[in-house]
């Protein structure tokens, strides 16, 4: 293992790989090629792992957001950064996500948590709540058959379209006779026309269960978003999805990093990659140390392009917000579909994380809003969600909150129970005055661009760019990029993750002893109050045996 030792300026060292970034995508390329014999230098500018993915404590958030806003340095997708930060606040009490997402259960990437070990340094929590807006309220996703056939607001026709489009989608892959001559059409066409929904549910399946943005999004690909949901049901827990403690992808990518350093890569934080020559295969690092590179440099900086953007918004609010939240659950989706806030083109998908998510402390609740919506009008909407969502969480936390309904207003299910005309209840709810203000403890705005390497990689290219997080909710795509960046190392993916980790046990016990200590190290030498929540990679016991 390296040590914290900087070698002096005019030496040179050799590394098969050079990896730039500890991001996701590199931090898992860093473990596969580590764990089959390459010689893995990886570094990152950052005093902190995780990149683009990083979860930050408020000190580490506030030197982001000056970076961000820095033209001269701003050398990451992020843009137009605005931060306020309430006084009094424990810095190291939060860590705010700078790309959250969630883990579906049947997922090609947990597959590979599970394969390559990672899952044992990581603590998952489960996500079983997925609320739509409508009417002024959120109506939580039915999201299961015995969902549906309990359900007492949809009819029983609506419950049989239901169930046979389930029933579809499942294998919907086998059964391209139905979908072929939609596939590049919008899935609300689809489903309108080949199942016969109504938009409610065509609402729900496309926004809260695909997590797609639009209902315009092509047949084909939102078939496999909405079979994502519904096949990860019931596989650990009465839950779709699952994310990590302390922070999402920054978590999962410094336990990678951790599996990267058992196997003998070299890690060095607060360093950068500032140029290199094609001609010697030497890189320069911005100490005069000078590497030679025998491989291939992977590098997920200095490559913006891209004409998708995401706007964000994070506030941290002085409510626990558990009226969302499943039974023993700390986490919750909320979707406010297209045309619920005053004509938004995309829906605003708001991740809402509870003291239970290691992220915040005891009593609050971190909201991440995003929208595909860009700019101005991006801000625009996610400013009027969190106004919904404010409303919502007072109203819903009043225990007193009643109000008066006439028997003309009620209708009667066929099993006799009664059921409030919803303008009546939507009007209600809109007429609501709260008794109580809401306290905002941090707000946080910012864009980010989808990041595109500025030419095809191939396996004669010496310098190979990854891409920023994707816009997707999901982890999606993160094993194929990194397949793909192994195989231009290596020239095939056969061995990818190939390792039998009970002959590696023996040896990685004192090893990775000795990675904790060096990656520790490396971090509290460049500083040593600015350290990621878990960059000690402290390992705890899992919530949920996977």
């Amino acid at each position: 293992m390296a040590t914290t030792t900087t070698p002096a300026a005019d030496s040179t060292e050799t590394c098969d790989v050079l990896i730039y970034g500890t991001g996701l995508v590199e931090s898992v390329v860093a473990a596969a090629l580590a764990w089959q014999g390459t010689n893995v230098l990886h570094i990152d500018s950052n005093p902190y792992y995780g990149g683009s993915w990083a979860a930050l404590n408020l000190d580490e958030l506030k030197a982001w957001t000056d970076r961000v806003n820095d033209a001269a340095s701003n050398n990451t997708p992020f843009s137009d950064a605005y931060l306020y930060i309430s006084r009094n606040l424990d810095p190291r009490k939060y860590a705010i996500d700078l790309s959250p997402h969630i883990l579906f259960t049947r997922s090609d990437f947990l597959n590979l948590l599970i394969k390559s070990r990672v899952s044992r340094y990581l603590e998952f929590k489960p996500l079983g709540s997925f609320h739509t807006f409508e009417q002024d309220s959120f109506e939580k996703v039915p999201g299961t058959k015995e969902d549906i056939f309990t359900s007492q607001t949809l009819t029983l026709l609506t419950k049989r379209s239901l169930m046979r489009f389930m029933k579809f989608v499942i294998d919907w892959e086998q059964n391209s006779t139905i979908w072929q001559e939609y596939k590049d059409e919008p899935i609300s066409k689809f489903l309108d026309e080949r199942f016969g929904l109504d938009a409610p549910q065509i609402v729900e399946l496309v926004h809260s269960i695909g997590l797609l943005p639009t209902p315009k999004a092509p047949t084909e690909l939102a078939l496999g978003a909405i079979k994502r949901y519904l096949t990860s049901m019931q596989v650990y827990g009465n839950f779709p999805a699952m994310y990590s403690m302390y922070g999402t992808g920054g978590e999962l990518a410094q336990g990678f990093c951790r599996s990267a350093a058992v196997a003998g890569a070299v890690y060095r934080l607060g360093t950068k990659l500032i140029g290199f020559d094609e001609t010697t295969s030497e890189a320069e690092l911005d100490s005069g140390e000078k590497i030679k590179v025998t491989e291939k440099i992977i590098s997920s900086e200095g490559v913006i392009a891209g004409d998708e953007e995401i706007t964000r918004m994070v506030a941290v609010v002085e409510k626990d917000c558990k009226e969302w939240f499943a039974e023993g659950e700390s986490s919750a989706v909320v979707i406010f579909p297209v045309d619920t806030l005053d004509g938004n083109r995309y829906a605003v998908q708001v991740l809402v994380m509870g003291s239970g998510s290691g992220q915040c402390p005891s009593g609050q609740a971190i909201w991440y809003l995003s929208t595909q919506e860009s700019g101005e009008q991006g801000r625009k909407y996610l400013y009027v969600a969190l106004e919904k969502l404010e409303e919502t969480i007072l109203r819903e936390s009043t225990e007193d909150f009643e109000f008066d309904v006439n028997e003309e207003e009620i209708s009667y299910l066929p099993n006799g129970l009664p059921v409030i005309s919803s303008v009546r209840l939507g009007e209600s709810l809109r007429n609501f005055s709260p008794k109580e203000s809401l306290k905002y403890l941090l707000k946080l705005t910012y864009s980010q661009k989808v990041t595109v390497s500025p030419l095809e990689p191939t396996a004669d290219s010496k310098v190979i760019y990854t891409i920023a997080p994707s816009i997707d909710l999901a982890f999606e795509g993160i094993v194929d990029q990194a397949k793909g960046l192994y195989e231009l190392v290596t020239g095939t993916t056969d061995d990818f993750f190939d390792v039998d980790f009970e002959d590696e046990d023996d040896d990685a016990t004192a090893t990775a002893a000795a990675a904790d200590t060096d990656i520790r190290d490396v971090a509290e030498d460049k500083d040593d109050d600015v350290v990621g929540h878990h960059s000690d990679f402290e390992e705890v016991a899992g919530e949920m045996t996977i």
